[in-house]
């Protein structure tokens, strides 16, 4: 029997892909674990196996096209001797039809006052509860659901009967379970678009000239960035800690490290950076601290065993990664700098897999090499801290009063005070402030 080759759900957020390429064409035979496909999500490029033996027989999505749904079929595998136009190309699951809408019956006009009295009941008539609409809507009962929305569910403990769809015909999709709160039959309304905007579009640029801009359509990677962000700020209760740090002690010390660097060929086989210290620090710190190395569900918090930082990376054309470094609090200087530098290429190149970029338990955002002096970042659940970090620059300071000159950069951290307290977060940053600036720490 002839078998789709579906759009694949490559992390447990996406909803649909960019078929970049076919690594296999038509008439091609196929066995389980050959590489077919590339496929893109929001946030990496990734190559699809196969997962049973055959024939390619009919390839339904070409190469290069965008937004496809996951589980909407892109290929067919045959069997010896099959014919690919005998095999189904309909979704797994498809969507509900509407029930056929009875036949109206024609009936005289009602007097305008019974028409203004039946406007007043059925404006005071309670909405049916969201599963009572569901069967009104000729499902007899079934609760149709993406995959993605009923995994969410299932993991958060959600009754899908219990939650409006907004999707074609009233599927339930990823948005609506994520909206909907546990033990709640109603939900929020949906974010459209990955935001709320202060005025629709078409206002906002009827106040420029017609020709006066261009209209730059957003990628997968921009609207999960404006929606996750957006979603943070709104649910999450972010407050601000900054301290400054003296690095002299530091720098003495990466020199010093950085001058007893095996090489390879010439090269050093590393090459610490100021970052890097960063990272080790952090990770200590938040060891120290298990309180702030949590995640807020509203079941309980989730105090984690190990500390798993995620490191924002630009990527070139536009767009933001946090890939992260496992178990970060074990592991030595020059190890932290070669895993980083690796992930961030790769990061650049769009080639993480979604188990290297998904989850982490904090994150460090560095903007100090663009000589940026102080600045904010916001916490990226399932996160609760972030841990900005500026420039270095030599300051005047103050020291067993005495004006002198000293390396200093300042460092913010954001906090979701669901998890912290103020003072929690006071007492974590001067722990970091003791590794920073006694940078011995970091090594014994």
């Amino acid at each position: 029997m002839p078998i789709n080759i579906l759009m694949p759900a490559l992390s447990p957020t996406m909803e649909q892909g960019n078929l970049v390429k076919w690594l296999k064409k038509e008439g091609d035979k196929v066995k389980s674990g050959d590489v077919i496909a590339e496929i893109e999500t929001d946030k990496a490029t990734m190559e699809v196996e196969a997962v049973d033996e055959g024939t390619l027989g009919k390839i339904l999505v070409a190469e290069g096209t965008s937004d496809v749904a996951v589980n909407q079929p892109i290929a067919v595998l045959l069997e010896e001797g099959e014919d690919a136009s005998a095999a189904s190309t309909a979704p797994a699951e498809a969507a509900p039809k509407k029930a056929a809408a009875p036949e109206a019956k024609k009936e005289e006009p009602a007097a305008p006052k019974e028409e203004a009295k039946a406007e007043v009941s059925k404006a005071e008539a309670p909405k049916p509860a969201p599963a009572a609409a569901a069967k009104a809507n000729g499902s007899g009962g079934k609760v149709f659901a993406s995959p993605l929305a009923r995994r969410i569910a299932k993991e958060r403990g959600l009754d899908l009967s219990a939650i409006a769809g907004s999707g074609p015909h009233g599927r339930i999709v990823k948005k609506d379970v994520e909206s909907a709160q546990p033990g709640s039959s109603a939900r929020q309304a949906p974010a459209s678009g990955g935001g709320f905007p202060l005025m629709p579009d078409d206002q906002i640029r009827a106040l420029f000239e017609p020709g006066s801009y261009d209209v730059l359509p957003h990628d997968g990677m921009r609207k999960t960035i404006a929606s996750r962000m957006q979603q943070s700020k709104v649910v999450v209760p972010h407050y601000y800690l900054a301290v400054d740090f003296e690095l002299d002690a530091l720098v003495k010390m990466r020199e010093e490290m950085n001058n007893y660097a095996p090489k390879d060929d010439g090269k050093p086989v590393w090459r610490l950076s100021i970052n890097d210290f960063m990272i080790k620090a952090f990770a200590l710190t938040l060891k120290k601290h298990p309180e702030a190395n949590a995640s807020w569900t509203e079941g309980g918090m989730l105090r984690h065993h190990n500390v798993d930082i995620g490191v924002a990376v630009a990527i070139p054309g536009g767009g933001l990664i946090t890939p992260i470094l496992r178990n970060a609090q074990d592991k030595p200087l020059p190890q932290i700098s070669q895993e980083i530098g690796e992930l961030a290429r790769r990061a650049r190149e769009k080639r993480l897999k979604p188990h290297e970029y998904q989850g982490g338990t904090t994150a460090i955002s560095n903007l100090g090499m663009y000589g940026v002096k102080h600045f904010t970042a916001v916490v990226n659940p399932p996160h609760s801290t972030i841990l900005a970090v500026a420039a270095s620059e030599k300051r005047a300071i103050v020291k067993n009063d005495q004006i002198v000159v000293a390396t200093m950069m300042t460092a913010t951290i954001s906090c979701d005070h669901r998890v912290l307290d103020g003072a929690n977060s006071a007492e974590l940053m001067q722990t970091l402030k003791g590794y920073i600036e006694k940078p011995i720490g970091l090594v014994m």
